[in-house]
This record gives structure tokens, sequence and C-alpha cells, in this order.
């Protein structure tokens, strides 16, 4: 086990107009042994290589349907309704986003605790974890918007406080992931890679870019030198599936056009010896129901 110290901030963003150089990664990708999970030798080394790992068949077709019933549950709350955890999509107003779930189901609490995903986070993360973040995500058919390329860290860092890249998302498919329905696009590999976001964060901005990210967001030289150096994959597979990935692996995710929704439960885990600071980049942290600043390990 290592542990994160930060003598100084690493990961410079959101510096002003013109962003700064791109930054090759100090830190470990996975951070414990074959010894420490699931996870054999060589899952460990494509995972460091690649930033990103998919499981197909991770939960099962009654699981699926599980949690597909809590997301259908939730997006029809009412009570909910003005919720700050809940985020409307821009143009419609349909729900996009169901932030801290873990406090409104108890099925999706339950599997955050599952040892099938919390021996994996702390055998990548090499300690104890946290939750740093939990959500739904919806994105029905013909309408559903994507999101533009970004590297989760950089939001984590500028505006939470996350000291270094020492967090791994997973997110389960509720839906098939085709490669025509919006699916997440990853360029693998580019998680070695920190690339600055552009502009300075307003106040509050979460309550905008949670709809739709313009600030914080690197330049299109940056994602196109990315893309030739890295190239472009993406996550597709059937309902079930688990997609875990780095947090700062490059991924952006186009907008669905087909009559196909996707769907997703999403989870952040943190290790705990990489706690939240003050913002590297924000005038304020975040509200907990995005960054959550409780490090008490999962169990």
């Amino acid at each position: 086990m290592t542990t994160t110290t930060i003598q100084q901030d690493l990961y410079p963003t959101r510096t002003g107009d013109v962003p700064g150089p791109p930054i090759e990664r100090e830190h470990p990708t996975v951070w414990g042994s074959e010894a420490d999970g699931p996870f054999d030798a060589a899952a460990l080394q494509a995972h460091e290589q690649r930033g990103f790992t998919i499981l197909e068949n991770f939960i099962s077709p009654e699981e699926v349907e599980l949690y597909s019933a809590e997301l259908r549950r939730l997006s029809a709350d009412q009570s909910l309704s003005g919720d700050p955890r809940v985020i409307t999509e821009k143009a419609t107003g349909d729900v996009r986003t169901v932030f801290e779930v873990t406090t409104l189901s108890q099925a999706i609490d339950a599997l955050t605790r599952d040892p099938r995903l919390l021996d994996r986070a702390r055998q990548l993360l090499g300690s104890d974890v946290y939750l740093h973040q939990t959500r739904v995500n919806y994105m029905p058919g013909f309408k559903g918007s994507g999101f533009y390329w970004h590297s989760d860290f950089e939001t984590w860092h500028a505006e939470d406080g996350m000291p270094a890249p020492r967090a791994v998302s997973c997110s389960i498919a509720l839906t098939p992931n085709y490669p025509f329905n919006g699916g997440l696009m990853v360029m693998p590999g580019s998680h070695q890679t920190y690339a600055p976001g552009v502009g300075q964060t307003p106040a509050d901005n979460h309550a905008s870019s949670l709809k739709e990210q313009t600030v914080g967001v690197p330049s299109q030289e940056a994602v196109t030198e990315m893309a030739h150096r890295y190239g472009i994959d993406q996550f597709t597979g059937p309902a079930g599936s688990a997609l875990w990935f780095d947090s700062n692996i490059m991924h952006g995710s186009g907008n669905n056009i087909t009559p196909f929704p996707r769907s997703n439960v999403f989870m952040v885990f943190n290790s705990v010896e990489n706690a939240l600071v003050e913002p590297y980049a924000a005038p304020a942290p975040r509200p907990e129901y995005i960054a959550n600043r409780d490090v008490t390990p999962l169990t």
C-alpha cells in the first residue's frame, strides 16, 4: 500500500483563457497487487496500461431488473421535483441524473458495498475506500444529450479539491450499450496525460456544468492531439456489464438519436488516503451530494 503525499499542486488547471501544457502523470493507476483482490496480474497490468477494464455479466439479469426498477421509480418520484440532486436535460427538462442515489435507494446503497465492487476498488486503489460520488444516469432514446470530452479528475481536482488521481469509477450498464446509442467513448492510455482545462471557474459552476460542461474542458487542440496519440475506444456490451475506469482518462459521449435508451448506475470510489482538501481552482467546494467529504471507509 502506498500513501498519497501532496506537497504542492501537481495538476494546475483553469489558469486562464490559454490552457497550460499537458502534464505527464506522476501517480500510479493501479496501487494494489494481485494478492489484494479479484483482478489477476494480467488484468491489473492491462488496466494500468489502458486506464479502463470492461467486465461483461458483472451483475445478473435479475439484478439489472432490480436496479432498473429503482431508476424508473426515482425518475417518476414527484417528491424529488426541484430537489438539487436531480439534474434535468437542458433542452427537454427530462431527468438526466440523480446524485447521492445511495440515500434514495436501499438496493443501490447495498450494491456499493457488494464485495464484487468493494474488493476491486480497494485493489485498484491500494487502500480502504469511500464513495466520492454516486448517481444514476438516464439517456432516453431520440433526445438524450451527450457530454463533451473531459477528465473527471480535472473537475474533481479543480472544484472538489481531490489532490491526486487516486480514484476509480464503476459504471454498470442497465441497458445494452451499442456503438450507436450514445455509449461512452474513452481514449485508451490517456489517463497518463493530464490536460488542464480552459478558463476560470465561476461561482456555483455545478448548477450549469452538470447539464452541459463548458468550463474546465480541454481545448480542441488538446483533444485532437490526444485522440491521434491514444485513439478512441467505446464501452459496448449487454446490460449487466461494468466499466471500471481511471479518474483521469479522457472520455465523452455523443447524443442518442436512436430509439434505444441507455442508463447506468455510476459509483466513484476514492482512496481514504486521498481525502478532499480545498478546491484547487474554484471559489468554494461543490455540495456534498456531488462531492462527499466523509472519508469513513466502506465496509
